[in-house]
């Protein structure tokens, strides 16, 4: 009885040897998120079983070159089950206030994976990133965060905000008659005839338009001659509904500041003594900014620049609104009836140009 047991039982060990030996290998599979993340989260939450990335470049705070691109470079992750696992990379930027200025998923490189910045940054400005592996929606670790320096920006225009530095020997806008760039300086406007155009994609129902301006002399050719004047669309600017002007006259008498601003409701400017003189002088660098929101509208002019000895600050309120379609800006004076006197103050050099409803900000003050 005993051996027979014994005999019965080598018989079914070797059943169960001859059955599992006929079975075929099952074939391996591309891994799933569900084999990729574990029902242990990771430290910061996410699950996907993957190491962060490393930030390679920009790093540190460092400060990038002028017109440089901005490209984020990260040391790729790796995966905890099986290599070569198809991963994408989340890159996140911040401003230094933690606003996001970019999040997009890209496809993983070899090795390094690389994100092209597209957002437009404020020019020599702190920004921060990070960036993490996802796998098929399922999230791996975050990098740690990486910062850096904005390069000095080349200018833009869009929707409603204008910035154009003029300092790199080229223009956002559109150049009329002869000017002159010097690098680092500006744009010397060389005659009456001389002005930069540009046409916003929506119109500044509130804000600012501001400059740096330096070789300005009290005493000028011409007599209404501008800084810098916007209107409604194209042609002549003095007989323009949505005019705004703001004047360096040559004459009557040199060195009168004066300007005008036309709203849906109503027409200010200054008047008889309300344009007073002031002496400038070439080689000082002057701010010039007007300002028009909540219902008031002011000029300031600065000595030395932004935040200098003040010396002009008028203004007055204004009812309606202001909303040029198109909303077209002129550096110097557009066409004017009164001809070629009465446009652009000649010789004058402007830089750093600013137009919008934010407040100018630190970088265009140089």
């Amino acid at each position: 009885m005993t051996s027979l047991c014994k005999f019965g039982a080598a018989a079914v060990c070797t059943l169960a040897v001859a059955v599992a030996c006929s079975k075929k290998a099952p074939s391996p599979s591309a891994p799933s998120a569900a084999e990729q993340a574990s029902a242990e989260a990771n430290a910061d939450g996410s699950t996907l079983k993957a190491t962060a990335p490393t930030p390679q470049s920009p790093v540190n705070g460092v400060r990038l070159e002028a017109l440089q691109s901005v490209v984020l470079v990260a040391g790729n992750s790796t995966t905890a089950f099986m290599p070569d696992v198809p991963l994408s990379y989340r890159f996140e930027l911040t401003s230094a206030g933690g606003a996001i200025v970019e999040n997009v998923l890209v496809p993983g490189g070899s090795g390094t994976t690389s994100r092209a910045v597209t957002a437009d940054l404020d020019s020599e400005t702190p920004y921060q990133w990070r960036v993490r592996p996802e796998y098929q929606g399922t999230a791996g670790p975050w990098s740690a965060l990486a910062a850096f320096v904005a390069p000095v920006s080349e200018g833009y225009i869009k929707g409603g905000e204008l910035y154009d530095p003029l300092i790199n020997g080229k223009t956002v806008g559109n150049i009329n008659g002869p000017v002159t760039f010097i690098p680092g300086v500006g744009v010397r406007l060389e005659s009456f005839d001389s002005r930069i155009v540009y046409e916003m994609p929506q119109p500044v129902e509130d804000g600012e338009l501001s400059a740096l301006v330096t070789n300005l002399e009290t005493n000028t050719e011409g007599d209404k001659t501008k800084i810098f004047s916007m209107a409604q669309g194209y042609g002549d600017v003095s007989a323009n509904q949505r005019r705004m002007t703001v004047e360096k006259r040559g004459d009557g008498p040199p060195g009168a500041v004066a300007w005008r601003f036309i709203t849906s409701g109503s027409q200010i400017d200054t008047e008889g003594s309300e344009r007073v003189v002031r002496q400038f002088s070439p080689s000082q660098t002057y701010f010039w900014e007007a300002d028009w929101r909540d219902g008031f509208f002011r000029v300031r002019i600065d000595e030395g620049g932004v935040g200098g000895r003040n010396i002009y600050d008028f203004g007055k309120p204004y009812r309606g609104f202001y909303r040029p379609v198109p909303h077209v800006v002129y550096l110097g004076g557009g066409p004017a009836r009164g001809g070629p006197q009465g446009q652009t103050v000649p010789g004058m050099i402007i830089r750093q140009v600013w137009l919008s409803l934010r407040p100018r900000p630190a970088f265009a003050n140089k």
